[in-house]
């Protein structure tokens, strides 16, 4: 009965929410106008030098993106003499390759690689609560399904933390921030070997 119990413990504490894990307190919801402005003006071409790590496989290179209009991004990864690795477009909710390099072009890197960007250009996820905890203003937002937690200071977006069964999942990092442009990012992975650096070129 005693081992019954502590498993029912260990599984209560391992099945927590995120936001429960890590002392989150709930505020009043507020609805920001965008909550990602780093790739929002369609004036700008945002140029990065740019390194995806992918277990043994490194490929460093120029990564574009475009805000072409309200609805779409354009995601171009290019060697630094102009061939290109990849090229995705979003469209609203669409995703579509326009070309990707036979050894990139496998279905869970490209859908790993989707969410990912996702996530940088998307202005205005759905968002579902708000919370502080440790000097951060937290809002909690959706992206194809799945919870996203947005860290502000001082207003300016730091990081996002995309979660799993309330664990940390992927981990984007913002820093070198001017005038809604971050000029370094970092992408990282916990449970695979898939990290993306950009730095503003």
């Amino acid at each position: 009965m005693r081992y019954l119990l502590i498993s029912l413990c260990l599984l209560m504490v391992g099945c927590s929410s995120y936001p429960k894990k890590n002392n989150f307190e709930a505020i009043e919801t507020n609805h920001l106008t965008s909550l990602n402005p780093y790739f929002s003006n369609p004036d700008l071409d945002y140029i990065y030098k740019a390194q995806i790590s992918i277990k043994e496989n490194n490929f460093g290179g120029i990564l574009i993106i475009k805000k072409i209009n309200m609805q779409e991004h354009r995601v171009v990864f290019t060697t630094e003499i102009g061939n290109k690795i990849f090229d995705f477009s979003y469209i609203g909710n669409e995703f579509k390759v326009n070309s990707i390099l036979a050894d990139m072009d496998k279905k869970i890197l490209i859908n790993l690689l989707k969410k990912d960007f996702k996530v940088l250009i998307e202005e205005n996820p759905q968002i579902e609560n708000s919370y502080t905890a440790n000097g951060y203003s937290i809002i909690q937002a959706d992206i194809y399904k799945n919870n996203h937690y947005y860290f502000f200071k001082e207003n300016s977006l730091e990081k996002v933390v995309k979660t799993k069964n309330g664990k940390e999942n992927t981990s984007f990092i913002f820093s070198a921030i001017d005038t809604n442009i971050a000029k370094n990012i970092q992408i990282l992975h916990n449970k695979i070997k898939l990290e993306i650096t950009l730095r503003k070129i």
